[in-house]
């Protein structure tokens, strides 16, 4: 797959600023939809977010408000501890997590995609353990935006961050360039056919959007972090090491953005499913904006509609 790579862009409709992105790397966005900026994260700060990971995965500190995801094959097998966790969600109010999120040299660049009141709105540590041959460590096809009850899109972007060197063969990121121009898609679980499936891994539901062949595979080093629109196509694979594949991720968004209702949308699912969750917690007799409002954390700048 060979992406474009145009250097002649009047109209930068994806980005905000030239502040801290140069010309090719602005235009080289707004025509692919992700960036890859090489080392921006210095290892001290991953060392001390992967073992703020394992302690919460052993049950060494207070999890306070932390939500921890459980790998569903790796529950069936009744694995513990670095074994059992896939992900944890909501690590803003954690020091050690939010020293990434609030990573300066990290936000200069977020800055010059969605402007300077920037919120982070969802946060996670992943945690990608080898594949016992159910096919549970993938993440199948889908645009983040599904997921977000906010909009413009354009003032919306993610950072994701290699936290151990990441390979096709640990389960790297794939994305398909170009397609953060197009719409946003109706997504749902895969076939059972097609192997196991974490909780809320929806898939996009389009033919030949996303063929092998338009794939580009984001090999990348520790440090390396890629920062992505989203309705950028993407996915990452199975995790066919002995190894653990652990990255660190924020969506930020303007905020100026503003919530928006989803009922009735390609997004009604996710909505649903995200309300019966905060039943099952207690939590009645509200919107799915509210999920959102308690969960975000102001970065830099100022707090307007979000």
């Amino acid at each position: 797959m060979e992406y474009r790579y145009d250097t002649d862009i009047s109209d930068h409709k994806y980005s905000v600023s030239d502040s801290t992105l140069t010309r090719q790397q602005r235009d080289f966005y707004e025509i692919n939809g992700y960036l890859v900026i090489p080392k921006l994260v210095p290892d001290y700060l991953l060392d001390r977010c992967c073992n703020q990971f394992i302690d919460l995965c052993h049950g060494r500190i207070q999890r306070n408000g932390i939500t921890m995801m459980k790998d569903i094959s790796r529950m069936k097998a009744g694995d513990q501890g670095e074994y059992l966790f896939g992900k944890a969600q909501d690590i803003l109010w954690d020091e050690e997590f939010y020293e990434y999120a609030r990573f300066p040299k990290m936000l200069d660049y977020i800055e010059s995609l969605i402007g300077p009141n920037v919120m982070a709105m969802h946060s996670m540590f992943i945690n990608k353990q080898p594949d016992i041959g159910t096919n549970s460590s993938r993440h199948p096809v889908h645009q983040d935006l599904h997921y977000f009850p906010f909009r413009p899109a354009n003032l919306i972007v993610a950072s994701w961050t290699a936290c151990v060197p990441v390979t096709v063969n640990n389960g790297c990121l794939y994305v398909v360039p170009g397609t953060h121009t197009g719409d946003l898609y109706p997504h749902s679980y895969p076939e059972p056919k097609d192997g196991e499936i974490n909780k809320m891994y929806h898939e996009v539901k389009i033919n030949n959007n996303h063929d092998d062949h338009k794939k580009v595979f984001l090999e990348m080093e520790k440090g390396d972090t890629v920062f992505f629109h989203p309705l950028l196509l993407h996915g990452s694979g199975i995790n066919k090491t002995q190894g653990f594949r652990k990255a660190i991720s924020v969506h930020y968004a303007s905020s100026n953005c503003s919530y928006i209702d989803v009922s009735g949308t390609t997004q009604d699912n996710i909505k649903n499913e995200i309300i019966d969750v905060m039943a099952k917690k207690g939590i009645t007799n509200v919107d799915y904006t509210f999920a959102w409002k308690h969960r975000c954390r102001l970065i830099r700048g100022v707090k307007a509609n979000l």
